[in-house]
């Protein structure tokens, strides 16, 4: 019986998360703002990768992208995508695997 009970309180509860307006905000916070910078390619200079590339001959360029949500209980993705391009002819030689970045929840 408790089991049922307690099975029954989880689904009303992910239920109420999802669907009620603010609920998820008022529990847990707000997710930290995005970028401002976001889906714009920035030269990366600073890095121990940018040094790495650039002593390859390549320009290491990164962006952070914002993947939509695409469903009921999606929130979004953020993530930060890499490329390198040839210093010469400035078409681009590789890619990294995207990167998700954890936002952080903030209380008010």
């Amino acid at each position: 019986m408790l089991l049922i009970a307690a099975v029954g309180g989880l689904v009303y509860f992910f239920f109420a998360m999802s669907s009620v307006p603010g609920a998820k905000e008022e529990r847990f916070g707000k997710l930290e703002a995005l970028p401002e910078d976001l889906g714009k390619w920035k030269v990366d200079e600073n890095s121990q990768e940018a040094r790495d590339a650039r002593a390859e001959g390549l320009i290491r360029e990164m962006r952070y992208f914002y993947h939509e949500p695409q469903g009921f209980a999606d929130s979004g993705r953020l993530v930060l995508q890499v490329r390198y391009r040839d210093a010469n002819t400035k078409k681009i030689a590789r890619i990294e695997p995207e990167r998700n970045v954890q936002r952080r929840r903030v209380r008010s």
